[in-house]
């Protein structure tokens, strides 16, 4: 089945906070906002996905990700209660609003080595059932699909691995590298930059051969 996605973001000023000292102060606004825009574009290429939603902190500031490859990406505002599960809930009910049978996903915005089919292979494998990918260090999550109609109900922040599995989530097996590597902190992004990043974050940090999404 096809899937509706929810994507948050913070203000780039704001986002990856722990990736602060990676590049100059002044550069680290669009450091984010390239590893989003690697991640949607891997997302606009696999064609498994049939909606993408970015809930915004601050929406202009990121307007640019709004068109990729002319795969358009739908920019609303982030909700009252500004928290990351509560961003996920707020675009999980506009997707539902429009087809309540929908199956909504949950991705993070710091995927920036993130291949389309990684996310086509994980996607395939869940087949309409909730489930969910931990990042490569096993306790947080990349990505997390609910089943058809049912609820998204994140349970993202610090262990979310092991939550979403206890709130029935299956864990997918596949190796899915790309889809594991999230970037939090230099080490991360170190790690990205060994799989080949996509063409936004390596013309931001100056390495060559970006990845084909």
């Amino acid at each position: 089945m096809d899937v509706d996605l929810v994507v948050p973001m913070k203000h780039p000023r704001d986002g990856k906070s722990r990736l602060r000292g990676a590049v100059e102060a002044d550069r680290h606004p669009g450091l984010v906002l390239a590893l989003a825009a690697d991640t949607l574009a891997a997302v606009a290429a696999s064609a498994r996905v049939r909606r993408v939603l970015l809930v915004a902190a601050d929406p202009e500031a990121v307007a640019k990700l709004g068109e990729l490859g002319g795969f358009g990406v739908e920019i609303v505002a982030e909700p009252a209660e500004k928290t990351l599960n509560a961003a996920f809930r707020h675009g999980e009910a506009l997707l539902k609003a429009d087809d309540p049978a929908a199956v909504v996903g949950a991705l993070q915005a710091d995927l920036p080595a993130l291949r389309a089919v990684d996310l086509t292979a994980a996607i395939a494998e869940a087949a309409g059932t909730r489930a969910f990918v931990a990042d490569r260090q096993g306790t947080g999550t990349t990505l997390l699909l609910a089943a058809p109609g049912e609820p998204l109900d994140p349970r993202f922040g610090p262990g979310s691995a092991r939550l979403h599995a206890a709130s029935g989530a299956i864990a997918l097996s596949q190796p899915l590298p790309t889809l594991r590597s999230d970037v939090d902190t230099p080490d991360d992004l170190a790690h990205v930059r060994a799989l080949g990043v996509g063409k936004h974050t390596a013309a931001h940090l100056g390495d060559p051969c970006p990845v084909a999404r």
